[in-house]
């Protein structure tokens, strides 16, 4: 009769009908499903009337009074529904299977109707949806919180399972979007009595009102798992809320079953999209790339499943399957340019697939005004697939060719987009690896008029001064860099070189010796290798002059030592000496060929004859073997597979020596063994063999084959006098890596000394076709030439190695990562 009352809308009436009946009397024990049901149904059109009701006075008490009354009644409703359900599946299958031995069918799911689930849902809805200011909110969390939980601890039948993984989601959601892990509490311990935000004189605000005579069924053992933190527990229900939806998924794609099939999607990507915040908090790619592959199964045709999956894919470092999935997205949607350029990022980076970055990229030039926004970029990228094939080219002619294609897209790129500092910055080192360089002096200029703090384009700016024999002045820009970016390694390495032609071995070494100390406290790892001599070596040799005995560094063998120097900061951006550079000196506006240095600071001056050392200026020096220091798209496509090769067989050669291995990724390792490298550098360029025995040795207990560190063994045997030691350790390291220019050039010149000139002049040629702009290579070619008498070549050669040595810098240029 209530319902009828309800039903008709005379609300009054219904709730005066319970009254008569006694409601919250009725007994709950020893009575049949059936009346349990009615008696929740009752519980839930009670709380629905009262909803409806309105209230006949404005007092803010009576309000919240009301609001409590029907939550109570919405939350009884719930519990005595769960109650019900637990009963009727046990009665029905209890009659099953007293019936027959046979087995029969499956029983029917009951179905839950507008008044139970109203009871069910409608409760933890109202607790989210009514609170006023601050105090209530959180009140009204921990109560929808403590009714969530409540809900899922129930017993599950088969009639509430999409409606636990429904509250299961929702939960989730709110436990990763609305609360902190200061007022977390976990489900086996009472809520909070009272919140830090709450009113003091509010005492058990988050207690229930009520008791029931019989409660539903709920989870209870010794071993059961209870989540500690809420990302934690939002992760358990997004996993048990995922395997859910794939149990239940409708994968017909007949029509009759279409809005099924969009529901149970829908439901399975609100999901998923959860759980990629969940995951991606705590940086557990893998395990959502695992989890977003279970969901293909719903992807036909799906372009949101499937761009998640793509990037979950690159997160996790997968990037060959990354761009698989990214060539079925760019089907599933064509006009989006910011796909294809995905793509061609990932072919420039680690997977060095320039040829299908290259029609990536001109995907992007090619597709017409729709997205005529991004043509600067899709310009941008072609310029980067063809710059890095010039690099990889062995012959000078397809070198020329591509490095034409590479300087034609980024001006292109540049005209499209002249306020961006990318496409000014590629243009520049484009101009600087043709040797251009006061046209790339123009263009960096440019680059840092748009973005006076981009490390790339400082670092270019600094090579290019180093290029016109600047050295203090590269220098200067150098250390305002790192005044920014004290952790940056790559202009660490660039310092040492700098320092060793202007300032001399000592500073390089405290160079080195301060890169090792901000190595310990970036990544706080104990060196395996580490035999204890390690934090003494950069000492030996200059403590006499410096007083260096007085500096610590840090023992590689302890990884809780933490280096003090790391600890200083960044200056200002807005307040730095590099910021008031640019901003002050680069918007003067000189010709592109000129470059205007801050009055206050040093005149250029020429440090007088070039001190000549033994490590190379080529890129392979920096890149080869140790791919994930700098981009691997600067490094030649043979030396891309012998970093792989080197790679595996330091691994076997460090299992064969010790049983300790490296700890975590290679990267810090590498960066690791670059650092000793460098040190070994200088050692050799001051003549000290030993200490640059000891610290290649360093290098070696890391990565025993690269064949960076067979070329300094070579060195140091050079070093020695012992020349056929160095021989057989030139030839060792072009076996692993047959195109490292400074091996190539350091054999000739050795087998130039043993009179072997026709083998020196191949491997010399060899060279060239590899690197063309290494003077180095052109001096020992000329000189071989002359050697056998062929004098008109040998000048050409040493004309052309003048020319190349007047525009070479500390540094080669392509030590700076060529990335989209």
């Amino acid at each position: 009769m209530a319902k009828l009352n309800y039903v008709e809308g005379d609300y009054r009436e219904a709730l005066n009908t319970y009254t008569r009946v006694g409601l919250d009397d009725l007994p709950l024990m020893a009575v049949p499903p059936y009346r349990l049901r009615m008696i929740a149904e009752a519980y839930a059109t009670k709380g629905l009337c009262l909803e409806k009701l309105p209230i006949s006075s404005s007092t803010s008490n009576l309000h919240v009074d009301r609001e409590q009354d029907v939550i109570t009644c919405y939350e009884k409703a719930g519990d005595i529904a769960l109650l019900y359900l637990q009963e009727i599946e046990r009665v029905i299958l209890t009659n099953i299977q007293n019936r027959s031995p046979k087995p029969g069918p499956a029983p029917h799911d009951q179905e839950l109707g507008f008044f139970l689930e109203t009871g069910l849902q409608r409760a933890h809805v109202l607790y989210f949806k009514n609170g006023i200011d601050v105090h209530e909110d959180q009140q009204n969390l921990t109560r929808g919180v403590g009714r969530f939980r409540e809900l899922l601890r129930a017993v599950e039948t088969r009639t509430t399972q999409n409606l636990r993984m429904t509250i299961a989601r929702q939960l989730a959601e709110i436990l990763l979007r609305g609360m902190c892990e200061q007022s977390y509490w976990n489900p086996l311990e009472d809520p909070p009595c009272q919140s830090p935000l709450d009113d003091p004189l509010q005492k058990g605000a988050n207690t229930k009102t009520y008791t029931l005579s019989r409660k539903a069924r709920v989870y209870s053992g010794e071993n059961i798992f209870c989540p500690q933190e809420n990302t934690e527990e939002a992760l358990l229900l997004l996993l048990i809320s995922e395997s859910m939806a794939n149990r239940d998924a409708v994968l017909s794609r007949i029509p009759e079953h279409r809005s099924d099939r969009l529901i149970s999607l829908q439901s399975a990507s609100v999901v998923y999209d959860l759980l990629t915040i969940a995951l991606g908090r705590r940086g557990q790619y893998e395990m959502l790339s695992e989890c977003l592959e279970r969901a293909m199964k719903f992807a036909f045709e799906e372009f949101h499943l499937w761009y998640q999956f793509a990037l979950s894919l690159m997160a996790a470092g997968k990037s060959a399957r990354a761009v698989k999935v990214l060539r079925e997205c760019i089907r599933l949607k064509p006009d989006d340019a910011t796909i294809p350029l995905l793509a061609a990022k990932l072919c420039m980076g680690s997977l060095h697939w320039l040829e299908e970055a290259e029609k990536f990229a001109k995907t992007v030039v090619d597709a017409g005004e729709k997205t005529s926004e991004f043509k600067a970029k899709g310009y941008l990228a072609l310029g980067l697939a063809y710059s890095l094939q010039a690099t990889d080219a062995s012959l000078r002619g397809m070198q020329e060719v591509l490095q034409r294609k590479a300087l034609l897209a980024f001006q292109r790129a540049h005209s499209l987009s002249p306020t961006d500092h990318q496409a000014a910055f590629y243009l520049a080192l484009q101009l600087a690896i043709s040797r251009q360089i006061p046209e790339a002096l123009g263009y960096v200029r440019q680059a840092l008029q748009l973005q006076g703090d981009d490390v790339n384009s400082l670092h270019l700016l600094a090579l290019l001064l180093s290029a016109q024999k600047h050295y203090h002045d590269a220098l200067n820009i150098i250390d305002m860099a790192l005044s920014e970016y004290p952790e940056n390694f790559i202009l660490l390495f660039s310092k040492v070189k700098l320092e060793s032609l202007c300032r001399g071995p000592d500073e390089a070494l405290l160079t080195c010796k301060h890169m090792l100390q901000i190595w310990k406290s970036c990544y706080n790892l104990t060196n395996p290798s580490d035999s204890g001599r390690g934090s003494s070596l950069l000492d030996r040799t200059i403590a006499d002059r410096r007083q260096l005995n007085t500096i610590t560094l840090p023992d590689f063998s302890d990884p809780e030592t933490v280096s003090d120097s790391s600890s200083s900061s960044s200056l200002s951006r807005t307040e730095s000496p590099l910021h008031l550079f640019v901003s002050s000196h680069l918007h003067s506006h000189p010709k592109p060929d000129t470059f205007v240095w801050p009055p206050a600071a040093q005149s250029f001056s020429d440090p007088g004859p070039r001190q000549e050392h033994s490590l190379c200026n080529s890129p392979d020096v920096y890149f080869h073997g140790f791919p994930s220091l700098f981009s691997v798209s600067s490094v030649h496509a043979t030396s891309v597979a012998a970093s792989r090769v080197e790679q595996a067989l330091s691994e076997v050669a460090s299992s064969l020596q010790s049983s300790a291995p490296k700890q975590g990724p290679l990267h810090p390792w590498m960066t690791l063994a670059q650092i000793w490298l460098h040190a070994a550098e200088v050692y050799i360029g001051i003549g000290k063999p030993a200490e640059a025995t000891a610290c290649t040795q360093e290098a070696a207990n890391l990565f025993p084959m690269s064949h960076n560190v067979l070329y300094m063994r070579g060195q140091v045997a050079e070093l020695r006098g012992n020349l056929e030691e160095a021989l057989r350790w030139y030839e060792e390291a072009l076996s692993i890596s047959p195109t490292h220019v400074k091996s190539m050039q350091r054999l000739a010149l050795i087998l130039h000394q043993l009179g072997r000139y026709s083998l020196a002049e191949k491997i010399l040629r060899d060279a060239v076709q590899v690197n063309s702009t290494a003077h180095e290579v052109w001096n020992g070619l000329g000189e071989v030439l002359q050697a056998q008498g062929n004098d008109a070549a040998a000048t050409e050669c040493f004309l052309t190695a003048l020319e190349l040595e007047a525009s070479s810098p500390a540094v080669p240029f392509t030590i700076i990562p060529r990335v989209l």
